[in-house]
């Protein structure tokens, strides 16, 4: 009899233990909320990133060694290089996470590695902005060609922005990113209490219509120049080199639209329906990792001998 009750008490307390699991599991704000379907997307996605773009870097870093120029574009790609490898660092953090289901690192890492997308998404896109108004001036004829004095001038350029970068972006994202509510310390990537915030939301609005404006801008602007050359080269328009430079120039303008243009027009729904349903968060996880994939670039300059 003693040892019956002892088992109904046993019982019990486990009754009761599954229970406050169940509860903590189903806090939105404590749990790993991504289903096994988008674990696997996120985990292929960034998988693709670490080794596309690992093997790109390193190929256009001995591609650059070799280089002896002081072009705008040459020390853009430069940056570009270093902008990917400071990703790519990142990279193995998040697929521990999405593998393990846990984050088991610090939280001020979480905050480092969910910012350092966003920062490599906004410089590719400027870098990628710079490499290309650098080419339309050379085809417009407005300049020869464009390049630098002097190797400290590139340094010097280079290092201006990313000494904008560290003065106005790593501050506010140290000091405010993430800080806003209270988070687990067993979960990672979800920081969407920060868009109760209106000022945040207004200043994910004019993110979102700028990305969008200047995309369009810069794909009409594309089209325009190759209407125009082919119409000069209307009878040698397949064999000539101008125009496979300028369609080489789409590189950068589809990876544009494929990486980073999703999340932006998804994320103005996002916006507005994120405390709607916890799957929502799911999907702008994987339309975030899209941007990963930029990484790819380098390999596809590579092999297409851009």
């Amino acid at each position: 009899l003693c040892a019956f009750f002892h088992f109904q008490n046993m019982y019990r307390e486990d009754i009761r233990t599954m229970v406050e699991e169940t509860k903590n599991s189903s806090d939105p704000f404590s749990a790993f909320t991504h289903t096994n379907t988008m674990s696997a997307i996120l985990i292929t996605a960034y998988s693709v990133a670490l080794a596309g773009g690992g093997l790109g870097t390193i190929t256009m870093s001995f591609v650059l060694v070799k280089m002896n120029t002081l072009s705008v574009t040459t020390t853009a790609i430069i940056n570009l290089v270093v902008v990917h490898s400071l990703l790519l660092l990142t990279v193995p953090f998040r697929l521990h996470y999405y593998i393990s289901k846990r984050w088991v690192f610090k939280m001020p890492l979480c905050r480092l590695v969910s910012a350092m997308v966003h920062i490599h998404m906004y410089l590719t896109f400027l870098f990628y902005v710079i490499t290309l108004v650098i080419r339309w001036l050379i085809f417009f004829q407005w300049k020869d060609k464009v390049e630098f004095y002097r190797k400290l001038h590139a340094m010097a350029a280079s290092a201006a922005v990313w000494l904008s970068v560290m003065i106005f972006v790593v501050p506010v994202l140290y000091f405010e990113y993430g800080r806003s509510g209270s988070y687990n310390d067993t979960t990672c990537f979800k920081f969407h209490k920060e868009l109760r915030q209106e000022s945040v939301k207004a200043l994910n609005y004019f993110i979102i219509v700028a990305a969008a404006c200047i995309t369009c801008a810069l794909l009409a602007l594309q089209i325009f120049i190759l209407v125009k050359v082919a119409r000069k080269l209307s009878t040698s328009l397949w064999s000539h080199q101008e125009f496979w430079a300028q369609v080489k120039n789409l590189i950068f303008i589809c990876v544009i639209i494929v990486c980073f243009l999703p999340y932006h027009l998804f994320r103005a729904y996002y916006i507005q329906h994120v405390n709607d349903f916890d799957q929502l968060e799911s999907y702008n996880e994987v339309f975030l990792s899209l941007s990963a994939l930029s990484c790819l670039d380098l390999l596809s300059f590579v092999l297409s001998g851009s």
